[in-house]
């Protein structure tokens, strides 16, 4: 089941009964850093940190900024989903 994903200053993020799923992100001029992605222990094993990184590549996507994968799970996710690839900066 997807979850509401909000986006925030410098964040996107899944709140679940106080407990964060995010993927953080810093924007220089038009690329967005998308550098750290943390999930709680508790919400690991629910795809709950693809969604949050997919809220973050659809929004890169609607407002043409490139991307740089900082975030090693940022990395992979990219490398398994081809329609996200040209965002790479």
């Amino acid at each position: 089941m997807e979850q509401e994903v909000i986006r925030e200053e410098k964040r996107f993020v899944i709140n679940i009964d106080g407990k964060e799923v995010y993927v953080e992100f810093e924007m220089n001029h038009d690329k967005m850093d998308l550098d750290h992605t943390y999930t709680h222990p508790e919400l690991r094993g629910r795809g709950l940190a693809a969604q949050v990184v997919r809220a973050a590549l659809e929004y890169a996507k609607e407002n043409s900024f490139r991307v740089v994968p900082t975030c090693s799970y940022v990395r992979s996710f990219i490398s398994k989903h081809d329609d996200y690839k040209e965002l790479v900066a």
